[in-house]
């Protein structure tokens, strides 16, 4: 299967996919309203609008703010602990379910293991029933996710940082994936490159998340300006591995993959003695 990660509406309707994901609320805080025909798709704790609403980030204990001024970050994170923010965002995973009762949530967790030392996260952890800081933030993730499925009729889907390694995701983020396995019905993993001209090791990280996850989960490759050469080597790759491969930001490209992958499939076919 092949789907569409798109900001376009009319994109999700072309007839080469057999899955769209629309975008409504993106990491720069762009916002539109969710459609029908689409998995309406939530940028949730990603925000560059936010940037200088201090109270809203997330901050390490040198009181470093995860903004895509600093190192290592491409967006602004806000702190998952920040109720009114949070609040929001579930409401507008509750309207997007209204509209279509498929939802992917996008950016959940903290933006890195060094995060968040804000006074509001240090308080909490301090009143709460947890022991170990690591556990406490795992716990915020899973209760955020476990909330947002209440509010999600249909598939819920859920996107990961591309890194398998057991242990990995929790400590980076405080998402666990076993414990939001239960809330969730499919994962997303985007795998991106710039030209895909070799595979191995898109093929170790899918391989990698084949044997670490016990549910579905659907691969995202990066289609802005990629050869179709190339990138449909790397969906044949992926497609390996992954329930469906998708294809980020350039609908036209990624049409023309799917035709290519399609048309040599029909070529490698045989109907009887020749």
């Amino acid at each position: 299967m092949y789907g569409v990660v798109t900001r376009n509406e009319d994109e999700t309707a072309w007839s080469e996919f057999d899955r769209a994901f629309y975008e409504v609320k993106d990491v720069t805080g762009r916002a539109a309203e969710p459609i029908a025909g689409a998995v309406n798709m939530v940028s949730c704790f990603g925000d560059n609008a936010v940037e200088g609403e201090e109270e809203l980030l997330a901050f390490d204990d040198e009181g470093t703010a995860a903004t895509r001024n600093e190192p290592y970050f491409d967006w602004t994170y806000v702190c998952p602990t920040h109720e009114r923010y949070r609040d929001g965002l579930l409401d507008i995973i509750a309207d997007a379910a209204e509209v279509n009762g498929d939802v992917r949530l996008d950016d959940v967790g903290f933006p890195r293991e060094e995060y968040c030392y804000c006074d509001r996260c240090e308080r909490r952890f301090a009143e709460s029933d947890f022991e170990e800081w690591s556990a406490w933030r795992t716990n915020v993730i899973t209760e955020f996710v476990a909330d947002a499925r209440e509010r999600v009729p249909g598939e819920l889907y859920l996107t990961l940082y591309p890194d398998p390694y057991p242990g990995h995701l929790e400590a980076r983020s405080g998402l666990d994936v076993d414990a939001v396995g239960e809330f969730v019905d499919e994962f997303v993993v985007p795998i991106y490159d710039m030209a895909y001209s070799t595979t191995y090791w898109l093929e170790i990280l899918a391989k990698g998340f084949r044997d670490e996850l016990d549910s579905p989960f659907s691969i995202e490759l990066y289609a802005v300006d990629v050869d179709i050469d190339d990138l449909s080597k790397a969906a044949e790759v992926a497609g390996e591995y992954a329930e469906t491969v998708l294809f980020g930001y350039d609908a036209s490209n990624a049409r023309a993959t799917v035709r290519r992958l399609e048309a040599d499939a029909r070529e490698g076919q045989s109907f009887g003695p020749e």
